[in-house]
C-alpha cells in the first residue's frame, strides 16, 4: 500500500490530508504544532508523527505545504529534515507558494538524495481544499510527474506539468498576479456604484451576465457589500506571494506597475488591521480613503 507523508497542516494542508487518507493511502502527518497532527489523527485514519524523520522514513511520498522559503529549506535540508531521513526513490511534492528560486534548488538537492522533486503550488483557496477541488500547477520531470499524478488528483480538479522545476511556481504567480488586477478592478467598480447610489446587488446581477462576470465577482461581490472579509486567503499572505512575484518580475524584466500598487493597497489594508481579512478586502480601503 502506498504510503505518503504529508507536512504542515494549515487550512489547506489538514484537508488535504484528510482526502488522502479517506482515499486509502497510508498517511502520516507531521506539524509545527503537535496538537494539530494529533487533531487530525482523531478526524481521519492516519498517524500523527513527533519528528519529520519518523514521518518520513519510509515513505513513498512525502508531501509539504508550508509557510514561505526559509521553512521549506528548514524542513527539506534541516538535520531531522526529509533529505535527511527520506527514503531514496521518494517523490517529494510541494504545495507552499514560494520562489522559483527554492524549487530550483529543492529541486537540485533532491536529485543528489536520490528523490524526485514537484513544486506544484495550488490555487483554490480553503474552499477548494475542502472539497478536493483545487488547481495545481507542476514543475518537475514528467518522470516525477507521472509517479505523482495519481496521488494529487485525490484533491485536484485541474492538475498540469508546467516545465521543469520552478515552472509550478512561476504560473502561480501568474495566477496571483492576475487575481490582484482583478480584485482592485472589482473594488473600484463595487465602490463606484455604492457613491452613485445605485442599488449595488442589482448591479452585480446584471453585469454579471456580460463580460465583466468573473469568479470573483460571482463568490465575492456579495460579502464585499455585506463588508465580510473571512472567507479565504488572507491579505498576510496575498502580501507574500505579490512580494514573491515582483521580485521575480526583476530577473525576468517584466513589467508589473498594477500589481505593484495593489501590493501597495494591501499595505494600506494591513495598516488597517486587515492583516487577516481575505483578498477582496481592498474595497475596505476605498470605504476609508474615499
Amino acid at each position: 500500500m502506498t504510503t505518503a507523508t504529508f507536512i504542515g497542516l494549515g487550512v489547506m494542508g489538514y484537508p488535504m490530508a484528510g482526502h488522502l487518507a479517506n482515499a486509502g493511502l497510508t498517511v502520516r502527518v507531521w506539524n509545527r504544532s503537535t496538537q494539530k497532527s494529533l487533531q487530525w489523527a482523531k478526524e481521519y485514519p492516519g498517524t500523527a508523527c513527533q519528528t519529520i524523520a519518523e514521518a518520513v522514513d519510509g515513505a513513498d511520498f512525502v508531501l509539504t505545504c508550508v509557510g514561505a522559503d526559509k521553512d521549506l529549506i528548514a524542513v527539506y535540508e534541516g538535520e531531522d529534515g526529509i533529505l535527511a531521513h527520506g527514503q531514496s526513490g521518494a517523490i517529494l511534492v510541494d504545495h507552499t507558494t514560494a520562489s522559483a528560486g527554492v524549487a530550483e534548488r529543492l529541486a537540485e538537492s533532491s536529485r543528489k538524495a536520490g528523490m524526485g522533486f514537484i513544486d506544484a503550488p495550488v490555487s483554490g483557496g480553503q474552499q477548494g481544499a475542502q472539497n478536493g477541488q483545487l488547481t495545481i500547477m507542476c514543475g518537475g520531470s514528467d518522470a516525477d510527474f507521472a509517479k505523482a499524478q495519481p496521488l494529487l488528483q485525490h484533491y485536484a480538479k485541474a492538475l498540469n506539468l508546467m516545465g521543469p522545476a520552478g515552472s509550478g511556481q512561476k504560473t502561480k504567480m501568474v495566477n496571483q498576479i492576475a487575481i490582484a488586477g482583478l480584485v482592485q478592478g472589482l473594488s473600484e467598480a463595487l465602490h463606484f456604484a455604492e457613491q452613485a447610489n445605485l442599488d449595488v446587488r442589482k448591479v452585480v446581477d446584471v453585469i454579471s451576465k456580460g463580460a465583466a462576470q468573473s469568479w470573483q465577482m460571482e463568490n465575492r461581490s456579495g460579502t464585499m457589500i455585506d463588508g465580510e472579509f473571512d472567507h479565504g486567503f488572507a491579505v498576510d499572505w496575498m502580501r507574500k506571494d505579490l512580494g514573491i512575484c515582483l521580485d521575480e518580475a526583476r530577473k525576468v524584466n517584466a513589467s508589473l506597475p498594477v500589481t505593484a500598487l495593489v501590493d501597495q493597497f494591501y499595505g494600506d489594508v494591513q495598516e488597517m488591521g486587515g492583516k487577516r481579512w481575505d483578498t477582496s478586502s481592498l474595497i475596505q480601503r476605498l470605504r476609508k480613503f474615499r
